[in-house]
């Protein structure tokens, strides 16, 4: 009697199975969009902060070593692109002749990759590269620029701008906010 009892103990049933399943599906479904939600903020504002990182340290570098740092669009992690797409990568070198364009006694000292989303990363104006003078000042540019960050479904909600003026001064923008006139659209 005792093993009978014991072998029908064991185990769960169909019914409990079934609401435990449920209970599952429920919760995925609900965190599933938080989920969503959280990775794309971080990814966006990870893809932001990169490039106001490494604009800061080349004006830091510029000021501290008195010569000229430059940040420029770059696809190979070795020379400037030349292009607006700074989605594509970018790199930090110093730039002893400040004419924006790695030459032979110019150190890169930061490199940063393609991304790896479909994310879109373009100034406005168009700039493939900002160089910082000594006195930390953007030389090679007008009144300055403004990064525009877009995911893939272009969303507001989603959307982030940096905004470099010419002296040197940076800002991170949400949706709809502006800096130095320009909106981040």
């Amino acid at each position: 009697m005792r093993t009978a009892a014991r072998q029908s103990m064991l185990g769960y049933t169909m019914m409990e199975l079934v609401v435990a399943m449920a209970i599952v599906a429920i919760l995925v479904s609900l965190a599933g969009p938080s989920f969503t939600s959280v990775t794309n903020s971080n990814r966006i504002a990870g893809e932001v902060n990169g490039l106001l990182g490494d604009l800061q340290y080349a004006r830091a570098e510029a000021v501290k070593e008195g010569l000229f740092a430059t940040v420029c669009a770059s696809t190979n992690g070795t020379t400037c692109s030349g292009a607006n797409a700074w989605q594509s990568g970018w790199i930090v070198f110093s730039d002893v002749n400040g004419n924006a364009t790695v030459d032979g006694g110019d150190a890169i000292l930061r490199v940063q990759r393609a991304f790896t989303s479909t994310d879109t990363f373009v100034p406005n104006p168009a700039v493939a590269a900002i160089t910082f003078n000594r006195e930390g000042f953007a030389n090679n540019f007008g009144a300055g620029t403004l990064f525009s960050l877009h995911d893939a479904t272009s969303s507001s909600n989603w959307t982030r701008c940096l905004s470099v003026n010419v002296i040197g001064l940076m800002k991170t923008l949400k949706y709809s906010e502006s800096a130095n006139g320009v909106v981040c659209t």
